[in-house]
């Protein structure tokens, strides 16, 4: 049974790292990693380890798909812009309290972005 922790991150971002191809553990991981969040993991060394390699290889990934997506044309540099923008207000609402009543509007303007996007 998996067990119930509070999250370190507020309601938005929550739901972005579920609609994205990381954990919440991994982007925790992710973020000890590279000194951006201290967190103490109640998991043994090993399986911290293991979900390092796992977190590593799906950030190598990340990288290769975003290259080949922007090499082949499908990324195009307006998408880039969009992604740059939602990311630097990512960052704000990351570090920021949003009132409960205006969280669903702030996903759904960024879904709505994110589909304008990514249509094919």
């Amino acid at each position: 049974m998996a067990e119930s922790k509070e999250s370190n991150f507020n309601n938005i971002i929550s739901k972005i790292i579920k609609k994205s191809l990381f954990t919440e553990r991994q982007i925790e991981i992710i973020l000890n990693q590279k000194d951006l969040l201290e967190s103490s993991f109640s998991i043994s060394k090993g399986a911290y380890y293991r979900q390092v390699g796992q977190s590593r290889e799906k950030l190598v990934a990340l990288f290769y798909s975003i290259i080949l997506l922007r090499g082949l044309g499908i990324l195009l540099p307006d998408d880039i812009d969009v992604i740059s923008k939602l990311s630097e207000q990512i960052s704000v609402i990351n570090d920021s309290d949003i009132f409960p009543e205006r969280e669903d509007e702030v996903i759904s303007v960024i879904e709505k972005l994110i589909r304008q996007a990514s249509n094919m």
